[in-house]
């Protein structure tokens, strides 16, 4: 062991740390081709403090103890490090909302436990579509990053859902309540839910996180979307690769996210919309590339009941409107459908669909400049363009839209829809709807 003094200020810390301890840089934020919304503060680096937090080693033994009290000890100008090569194991459901001008330097692995039991008793409960999480985090001017792994533990939870779809799985990243931060560096694994929901936010950044997760038994990793974002403004997620079982992003209420230098894998971009969305800006969700997926650009709306198949979660009813959002500049790899508004998500009965249309409206939606090849699924569709009536969708538009199905075809069901604007041919008889 060695005593060292980091940097200089009115309350200076000493700190014992080991030969082998090392402080990541803090990233350098560049943003392209969009800035965010909002100018990202970018604090003084924190010389006051450093926690370097001790873990049992065993892979056993709960390390929660250690992380809170370095939090508490570091917080207000300080740096938290979890040390590289370290595991460090979380059982205790921790609040982490107290938070403010800290950096969190994540070298090592943190892993949550296995105790299903525990944690649906135990974990954090947001109010919104049974959401819960395994830490709630929030706070002013936080920065977390380091290059280490944060691993959710999920296939037991993949396993468990698939005997009880009421199961109550924690999300990866449970925000609430986080204000001018910004999130980078990261390997999330194995989320039970959602790899983050972020709610009650601004001014978020979510940089270069890599998401790679899906089980390993014949039961499928469900719902394990990359970001939920709920009544949060400003959060930007950018330069990041997403290899999940889900939706990319599900946005709920609250302002469209920037999206920007994405790469995704398996399954969907983005369906942002449920329900109560209102925002005025112009969101742009551009320069992403999808491989292999299920969904390019999506929108995605229940209808005006309850859903055959909602099941868990809670879907059916509610208004509100989604407006100027444009879709551009994405590349197509073997994806089933391109583009895809559906306004009645978890409902099969098109009749019935119709008979009860969304109250939600969707308007000067704007979808350009894509490029690339769907996969067979649906072929002669590439994409489905479906409102619950007339007066539900306006201003829908698709410009320079050059993808095609592997047998050459360009088709895309429409309903509801004025076809004008389509730079597509729309046909009436669909496939693979919901």
């Amino acid at each position: 062991m060695k005593t060292t003094l980091w940097g200089a200020c009115l309350a200076m810390a000493i700190v014992l740390v080991t030969a082998t301890d090392e402080i990541s840089p803090r990233p350098s934020l560049s943003f392209s081709p969009k800035a965010p919304y909002h100018a990202v503060v970018q604090p003084e680096q924190r010389r006051c403090k450093t926690c370097f937090i001790d873990s049992h080693g065993d892979g056993v033994t709960d390390d929660s103890p250690s992380i809170l009290n370095a939090f508490k000890e570091c917080n207000d100008g300080g740096r938290v490090v979890f040390r590289k090569n370290y595991t460090y194991v979380i059982g205790t459901a921790m609040d982490w909302t107290f938070l403010n001008h800290i950096d969190i330097d994540i070298q090592g692995e943190i892993l949550f436990t296995n105790d299903t039991t525990y944690w649906q008793a135990n974990s954090f409960k947001f109010g919104f579509q049974n959401v819960t999480s395994f830490f709630k985090l929030g706070g002013n001017d936080v920065w977390i990053y380091g290059g280490g792994t944060v691993d959710g533990n999920g296939q037991i939870w993949y396993d468990t859902h698939a005997k009880d779809i009421y199961t109550l799985r924690p999300v990866l990243f449970g925000i609430d309540g986080l204000h001018d931060s910004v999130i980078s560096d990261l390997a999330l694994r194995y989320s039970p839910q959602y790899y983050h929901f972020v709610a009650n936010s601004t001014n978020v950044v979510f940089n270069n996180i890599d998401i790679a997760g899906r089980s390993t038994s014949k039961h499928e990793a469900k719902n394990t979307d990359g970001w939920d974002t709920y009544r949060s403004d400003g959060v930007t997620i950018q330069n990041s690769v997403i290899n999940n079982g889900d939706a990319q992003l599900n946005q709920h209420p609250g302002p469209e996210p920037l999206l920007q230098r994405l790469t995704r894998h398996q399954r969907r971009l983005a369906g942002p919309v449920r329900r109560h969305l209102r925002h005025r800006r112009r969101r742009v969700v551009g320069n992403v590339s999808l491989h292999n997926a299920s969904d390019g650009a999506r929108i995605k709306v229940w209808p005006n009941t309850p859903s055959a198949l909602s099941g868990d979660l809670q879907g059916g009813g509610g208004d509100g409107r989604v407006r100027n959002i444009t879709y551009s500049g994405m590349v197509i790899d073997n994806v089933d459908y391109t583009i895809e508004i559906d306004q009645c998500y978890g409902q099969k009965n098109l009749t019935l669909c119709l008979e009860y249309p969304s109250p939600l409206t969707i308007s000067d939606i704007v979808f350009e400049r894509f490029r690339g090849r769907t996969s067979k699924k649906y072929q002669p569709l590439i994409g489905a363009l479906a409102c619950s009536s007339d007066k539900a969708c306006s201003n829908i538009r698709a410009e320079d839209i050059d993808v095609m199905s592997p047998n050459g075809t360009r088709d895309v069901y429409c309903l509801n829809m004025d076809r004008t604007s389509l730079d597509l041919t729309c046909t009436d008889k669909y496939k693979g709807f919901n």
